[in-house]
């Protein structure tokens, strides 16, 4: 609290304790009655313990909003886990699936070949008695009837041992193709396992946050009820004045977090101009010293340096905005995609699958198969992630961008599709274009 507003509830209870006091100093039988040393104490010991429980609740007040933001922030987190883990599932069934065709090919080829195989070794058999070397040497009519009829023998031969080796590589080929097939159908099955336990942890994360949701409600009720009693003033009135001290705090975080984006944007393109300059003094010196000519000074002309940002969406993100839009006022619900309620990265890929684009229902996988971005290259239609850590691997929530610092986004249970400041909470760390 205020120095000033801490002042004020002591003098405010200093001064209703000295109005008592004051009352009990009118004469009484000729006798001026005052207020004993000790009764002033008393009443300043109370006022200064008042001002200090204001201060202390409004620290309570605080701690719950946290406290509040990260339960969310938990069941977010265990919501994009389960997730990832679908995601992982269905690509492990799809490999099963390809895995499976495959070993039915090789299965199908190596019987084919074991009957090709078995068909060669009959003909040899029923054939052997014309084609031996020692019948080609008796019904022979010369040394030519004997050279082709070893000839021909030699190719028989030939082609039932490449007969032979195909069988030989078919059936190899089968019994891999099995073995991957199996071992594809056991991790898609480990994945569903995995898939499930990460549900029920979105699940309980889910409840744990509502109930906590509840529990820090009932808290703060109970705390402006104290506060509106140390202040003299009406429940009402303390709950208005909670609601404006938060929301000026949150006004306030998110000028600081607007101020540091262009401060860091601003530093990104003085080094960009810093680079383009150092390499177009590069070019002009390495060009004056092959003409004899004098270096023209860097930056005086020339285009501006090209950006290495891919270039902005079109009418795709044009459409994923205007579906995103278009939910505003759905619920969240964790795993949801659709079509009247929606988790961050359920509404992300829905917006995106309407500008013609396939996202996977995963916030990490998003960032991954789009191309990252800076911040201040962020145009209308790219998705901001936010991380745990600097890593893209902690990525648990992600919004759409539609301009001018705003986002759409599926915040969390309890909160409907809205649309908000990029900063209504914390600043984004991860940028992508899809």
């Amino acid at each position: 609290m205020h120095r000033v507003g801490v002042t004020a509830l002591a003098l405010s209870l200093v001064t209703g304790l000295t109005g008592i006091a004051t009352a009990s100093a009118a004469p009484s039988g000729g006798h001026q009655v005052y207020p004993s040393k000790q009764q002033v104490h008393d009443a300043r010991h109370r006022a200064a313990r008042a001002a200090d429980d204001v201060v202390g609740i409004r620290a309570q007040l605080e701690q719950a909003d946290i406290d509040a933001q990260a339960a969310a922030t938990t069941a977010e987190q265990a919501a994009e886990r389960y997730n990832g883990a679908r995601w992982a599932l269905q690509q492990a069934r799809q490999d099963a699936r390809v895995a499976a065709r495959h070993a039915r090919i090789a299965v199908t080829d190596a019987k084919r070949q074991r009957h090709a195989y078995a068909a060669t070794v009959v003909a040899s058999y029923e054939m052997g008695p014309s084609f031996s070397p020692v019948a080609a040497l008796q019904g022979s009519n010369g040394m030519s009837s004997v050279i082709s009829t070893l000839s021909t023998l030699q190719n028989a031969q030939s082609a039932m041992d490449h007969t032979y080796d195909s069988y030989t590589a078919s059936s190899t080929l089968a019994g891999v193709a099995s073995t991957q097939a199996d071992a594809a159908r056991a991790k898609a099955e480990t994945l569903a396992a995995q898939a499930k336990t990460a549900r029920d942890q979105a699940a309980a994360a889910a409840t744990a946050a509502d109930r906590a949701s509840h529990e820090i409600a009932d808290r703060k009720t109970r705390l402006i009820h104290r506060l509106a009693k140390l202040q003299h003033i009406t429940v009402s009135l303390a709950q208005k004045r909670q609601a404006g001290i938060e929301e000026a705090a949150r006004e306030a975080a998110q000028r600081a977090a607007e101020k540091k984006a262009r401060e860091e944007a601003a530093a990104q393109r003085r080094k960009r101009r810093e680079e383009a300059a150092q390499q177009a003094a590069q070019q002009s010196s390495s060009s004056s010293t092959t003409s004899g000519q004098t270096p023209e000074p860097p930056g005086t002309s020339g285009p501006p340096p090209p950006s290495n940002d891919p270039p902005a969406p079109a009418s795709g993100a044009t459409r994923a905005i205007a579906f995103a839009r278009s939910q505003i006022g759905d619920p969240y619900r964790w795993g949801a995609a659709g079509p009247d309620a929606w988790d961050c990265s359920g509404l992300t890929m829905g917006a995106w699958r309407a500008g013609g684009i396939a996202l996977p229902h995963y916030s990490v996988a998003q960032y991954s198969q789009s191309t990252p971005i800076s911040q201040s290259a962020l145009r209308p239609g790219d998705l901001v992630f936010w991380g745990s850590s600097g890593s893209p691997a902690s990525i648990y929530h992600v919004a759409i961008y539609v301009g001018n610092g705003m986002i759409i986004q599926a915040p969390r249970t309890g909160r409907d599709v809205e649309e908000v400041s990029m900063y209504y909470w914390i600043a984004p760390n991860f940028f992508a274009r899809p």
